[in-house]
């Protein structure tokens, strides 16, 4: 059996990392990291071929190639998971699609053959045993959830590596939180369900074995979920790992209350990890409470964020406008709490409802949707009718962009953030790509960007006071002109 694996294509989007992308020569952020997975689960005696088209294009050949084609993708890649169905269904390949966006929607998706949903560990074996017998059904899904050590090391031999800025490992799945906007629970449960460390060093061998050096991103909802088991033994065991090794750096995502614990922080980044995000929303008290992001509520949450960055963890953030209890002052206090925090990498989007959470069903029954979610947090769209009106909400979205990655003040937030973060505690060695990044940056920031006066005014400023940050401010300029990119194509 000669099995294709498609991972569609994401359009342009603040994750993209586009244009940033150019600069380190690399073509996707992130590995498709479910269907490396699946790939690890199907019969040994298959052949398999991946292409991400993220990375290159799906050929004929490809198509020729291929009994089977399995497609995973997510609600942002709606249009991209169209064309590559299309396109194997034109080469009567048959189609087997599963991850996020086909769990959610799989109804939409008539030209697929078999749908394999929810978590493949549970929903890829039967369909394995059916395919075997020639009994196959088309919809094989399951509601309950997968006891992850089970969950084999995923097949990165089948990747390119060259072509990718991080790899992404998984820790755990599910949330103790129930934001309400948030579609996470809704697939994975509120349980914190973890992969033993055995398992986890074992993916991070396999790594470092195919000449992994870079970035590690642990794509876990809530990494902290089970702090008593991150301190006793993952923690400790990424320190063993790590001693001797080069290179080698993680981020992962968390919530505010990681600021309340000291020795986790500091595990954290003896461990290695250098960034976390962390879900703040809004500042305003009574949105916190409608959204039910309980956690981050009666908190000091500028205090927190300063104390997470002098641990030595970079934070970056999402931040929500759009809720019911909004008031037209909310545009400035999220452009303040921004501006003061030092937080650089601060993804803004307007609500929007995902299909499954409670917040999709309460406006649905309110008659308060106008269509599917896109899946994209910073595009400038909402599927909601928002309590302020949607012109007032628009319009006041797009000014807290414009200011936030407007030169002056995005370059004022990196030396906010710069003066209140601890410089590293490992030398990262110096690559061919941090190079030509550098000499990249000389050009298209320094010479002919219209941040130019700032971008040198920054390099000056941190060789003399912190010379330790200066790739980390390099690379966060960097970023800003991915950020200020997309902010011009798609919103402002």
């Amino acid at each position: 059996m000669n099995v294709l694996l498609v991972y569609p294509e994401f359009p342009d989007t603040f994750w993209s990392f586009r244009y940033a992308l150019e600069f380190v020569g690399k073509r996707a952020a992130h590995p498709p990291l479910g269907l490396l997975t699946v790939a690890a689960m199907l019969p040994p005696e298959w052949s398999l071929r991946l292409v991400d088209t993220n990375v290159r294009g799906l050929r004929q050949s490809d198509l020729e190639w291929a009994d089977m084609a399995f497609i995973s993708a997510m609600a942002v890649q709606r249009e991209s998971a169209q064309h590559a169905i299309a396109r194997c269904k034109a080469a009567n390949v048959c189609v087997v699609a599963g991850g996020p966006l086909f769990t959610g929607d799989h109804d939409a998706f008539a030209a697929v053959d078999h749908f394999v949903l929810n978590e493949a560990e549970l929903t890829l074996p039967p369909f394995l045993a059916d395919l075997a017998q020639g009994r196959v059904q088309r919809v094989y899904a399951s509601d309950q959830f997968a006891d992850l050590h089970q969950t084999p090391v995923p097949r990165w031999d089948l990747l390119d590596l060259r072509r990718y800025a991080s790899m992404s490992i998984q820790f755990c799945r599910g949330c103790p939180f129930g934001c309400d906007f948030c579609s996470v629970t809704a697939l994975l449960g509120h349980q914190v369900r973890m992969k033993t460390v055995p398992q986890i060093l074992a993916e991070l061998d396999r790594l470092y074995a195919l000449g992994w050096r870079e970035d590690v991103f642990f794509v876990d909802d809530n990494f902290i979920g089970n702090k008593a088991f991150l301190k006793s033994d993952l923690l400790p065991a990424l320190i063993a790992w790590r001693k001797g090794k080069r290179g080698t750096t993680f981020y992962t995502e968390a919530s505010i209350n990681l600021a309340e614990d000291e020795p986790l922080m500091a595990m954290m980044v003896e461990a290695g990890f250098t960034k976390v995000f962390i879900g703040i929303e809004t500042p305003d008290e009574s949105c916190l409470g409608e959204c039910r992001k309980f956690q981050n509520r009666h908190r000091d949450l500028l205090a927190d964020v300063k104390h997470i960055q002098r641990s030595g963890l970079e934070v970056q953030a999402g931040f929500i406008v759009g809720f019911d209890h909004d008031r037209p002052s909310i545009f400035q206090r999220q452009i303040d709490f921004i501006q003061q925090s030092g937080i650089v990498t601060a993804m803004v989007g307007m609500l929007q409802a995902p299909p499954g959470t409670r917040l999709y069903a309460r406006l649905a029954k309110e008659g308060r949707l106008s269509g599917e979610s896109s899946g994209d947090n910073v595009d400038g769209t909402t599927n909601i009718l928002p309590a302020m009106g949607l012109e007032a909400l628009r319009n006041g979205y797009r000014r807290i962009l414009q200011h936030i990655y407007a030169p002056k003040h995005y370059y004022q937030r990196l030396r906010t953030l710069l003066r209140n973060s601890a410089p590293p505690r490992t030398k990262t060695p110096l690559r061919w790509s941090d190079l030509h990044a550098l000499i990249l940056s000389f050009w298209r920031l320094g010479i002919v960007g219209r941040e130019r006066f700032h971008y040198w005014r920054l390099l000056l400023w941190t060789q003399c006071r912190h010379p330790r940050l200066l790739h980390q401010a390099v690379t966060l300029a960097i970023y800003g002109y991915h950020f200020r990119k997309m902010c011009d194509r798609h919103v402002v």
